[in-house]
C-alpha cells in the first residue's frame, strides 16, 4: 500500500495508476464495444460521442479540483481547453494525409486510435524530459516562453499552405527500404505478398500504415506547440500529462464531425496565436513585472477561453452559408 502513496514527479503514485486506468478504460470500451466492426461513423454520432470524451475530460477536473485545490483545477482546464483548441488545426491535418492515401472512413477510426496510442506514449516522454529539464533550470521555461510568442505572431502572419505529403522524407524512406503495396487490405498495417522479382513471399506496408506514420510525425510537429503552452501554465508533470491526453483522446471521435466542416473554422488560428502569444507573455509579466508574484490562474483560464469562444464564434459568423467541402476519403 505504502506504493501507492509513493510520490511520482510530485504526485502521488495512485494519481498515476487512477488516470491510466481510466484512459485503458475508455479506450477499450471505444474499441471493443462502440467500434467491434469497422464503419463509417456519421457526424452525429461523432458529436454524441465528443460530447461523452468532454464530459469525461471536465470530470476528470472537478476530480482534480478537490483533490489538489483550486489551483491546479484551474490550470488543467486551461491546458485543456487550450489543446482541444490546438486540436482542430491537427484534424485538417489529418483530413488530408487520409485524402492523400486514400483510406476510406470505414478504416479512419481504427486508425485514429492506434495514433492515439502512440501519441500518448510520445507525450509522455516528451513531457517527462521537459519537467526534468525545467526542474534543473527554471529558465527553461523563458525559451518555451519566447517561443510560444514567435509561434503565435508567426502563425498570425502566415498564409494557408497545405501541407504536401507526398514530399515526406519518412514516406520516401519507407517506399524506398521495404515493399508498399498500392491498394489497401481492410485495416490491416502489414500483408504478405509475392515479390515481382523473386517470387518469394516478403512483408509489405499498405497505404494505412504509410497514413498512420504521417499522422504521428504530424503530431510531433503539433506537440511542439501544445507542450510548451501547457508548461507555461504549470509545471506539475500531472496537470500538463493529464490534460494533454485528455483533450487528444477524444479527438478521434470529434475528428468525423470536424472533417466536415473544418473550413468554418478557418479564422480560429488567429484565436490560437493570441492565445500562445498570451501563455508565453505571462511567464515574463509574472517574473519581470510582477516581482515573481503568480499570474492569477482564474484570469487565465478566462482569458483562454474567451479568445478560443471568440475564435470559433466569428469563424461560424464569417464562414456561413459557405459549402461543404466534398468528404475527405476517397
Amino acid at each position: 500500500m505504502e506504493f501507492l502513496f509513493a510520490d511520482w514527479l510530485g504526485t502521488p503514485a495512485w494519481f498515476w495508476l487512477a488516470f491510466l486506468a481510466l484512459v485503458a478504460l475508455l479506450t477499450a470500451f471505444d474499441l471493443g464495444v462502440l467500434h467491434k466492426k469497422d464503419r463509417e461513423m456519421g457526424i452525429g454520432e461523432s458529436l454524441k460521442l465528443s460530447a461523452f470524451y468532454i464530459g469525461i475530460a471536465l470530470a476528470f477536473g472537478a476530480w482534480i479540483w478537490a483533490e489538489r485545490g483550486a489551483d491546479l483545477g484551474m490550470k488543467y482546464y486551461t491546458g485543456f481547453f487550450i489543446e482541444k483548441a490546438l486540436s482542430i488545426d491537427n484534424v485538417f491535418v489529418i483530413s488530408l494525409i487520409f485524402t492523400y492515401f486514400a483510406i476510406p472512413a470505414r478504416y479512419q477510426y481504427r486508425a485514429l486510435l492506434w495514433g492515439i496510442l502512440a501519441v500518448i506514449l510520445l507525450r509522455g516522454l516528451m513531457i517527462a524530459g521537459g519537467a526534468a529539464l525545467v526542474s534543473e533550470a527554471y529558465w527553461v521555461l523563458y525559451i518555451f516562453a519566447a517561443f510560444l510568442i514567435v509561434t503565435g505572431i508567426k502563425m498570425f502572419f502566415a498564409g494557408d499552405k497545405p501541407m504536401d505529403v507526398g514530399s515526406n522524407p519518412v514516406v520516401k524512406w519507407i517506399s524506398t527500404h521495404m515493399p508498399v503495396t498500392r491498394e489497401l487490405h481492410a485495416q490491416k498495417f502489414f500483408v504478405r505478398i509475392t515479390d515481382e522479382r523473386t517470387g518469394k513471399l516478403v512483408t509489405a506496408a499498405t497505404p494505412l500504415f504509410l497514413a498512420l506514420v504521417v499522422i504521428n510525425l504530424a503530431d510531433l510537429v503539433f506537440a511542439v506547440d501544445s507542450v510548451p503552452a501547457i508548461f507555461a501554465i504549470t509545471t506539475d508533470p500531472f496537470i500538463v500529462y493529464t490534460s494533454n491526453i485528455m483533450a487528444i483522446l477524444g479527438l478521434r471521435a470529434l475528428y468525423f464531425a470536424l472533417a466536415a466542416m473544418v473550413h468554418r473554422f478557418h479564422y480560429l488560428k488567429y484565436a490560437l496565436a493570441a492565445v500562445l502569444v498570451f501563455i508565453g507573455a505571462k511567464i515574463f509579466v509574472s517574473d519581470f513585472v510582477m516581482d515573481g508574484a503568480k499570474f492569477p490562474p482564474l484570469l487565465s483560464l478566462v482569458v483562454t477561453i474567451a479568445l478560443i469562444a471568440a475564435g470559433i464564434g466569428y469563424s461560424l459568423w464569417k464562414t456561413k452559408g459557405q459549402p461543404e467541402p466534398e468528404w475527405p476519403a476517397a
